[in-house]
């Protein structure tokens, strides 16, 4: 179940007699930067879903839910949803709601490394700009690697 709490937070509660905490499911809709309201709903929920914040399963908010707390019209959260079923990220279970589809999108992969690609190429920029050399920044990665799956054990 979700609670949006203003145009720019769901917070999604745990299950039933569930100890976790409350996750945050951010989507953030800009009527100025140019792209189209649905595909900004699109591409958020692509990128909740290849990050892990969302989970095979898990419902999204109702149509009519999530249009009134992002303050648009209901036939454009209805487009978004449908692009994405379409993709295969999410299912209609008719009379239940629309849910995140079971054993993960076929795009998850894909838009993972999609958004590692984009800031892999914003690190080599800006290590163009420093005038940092690309077996540097190999070096670094290898020993931020190693840190970080020490830290993991």
């Amino acid at each position: 179940m979700y609670h949006c709490i203003n145009t720019l937070n769901c917070f999604r509660e745990p299950p039933a007699g569930g100890l976790s905490n409350p996750v945050i499911v951010q989507i953030h809709i800009s009527p100025y930067d140019g792209v189209p309201i649905y595909l900004q709903i699109v591409n958020q929920v692509k990128y909740l879903v290849a990050s892990g914040r969302l989970s095979g399963g898990e419902e999204v908010p109702p149509i009519r839910a999530l249009a009134q707390q992002l303050v648009v019209n209901p036939n454009t959260v209805a487009r978004a949803y449908l692009e994405l079923e379409r993709a295969g990220v999410v299912t209609k279970r008719h009379g239940s709601g629309t849910y995140i589809s079971e054993g993960g999108s076929p795009l998850a992969r894909r838009e993972r490394l999609r958004i590692l690609t984009q800031r892999t190429d914003a690190l080599l920029a800006e290590a163009r700009q420093m005038k940092i050399e690309l077996e540097e920044i190999v070096k670094l990665m290898r020993e931020r690697h190693g840190v970080l799956t020490q830290s993991e054990k």
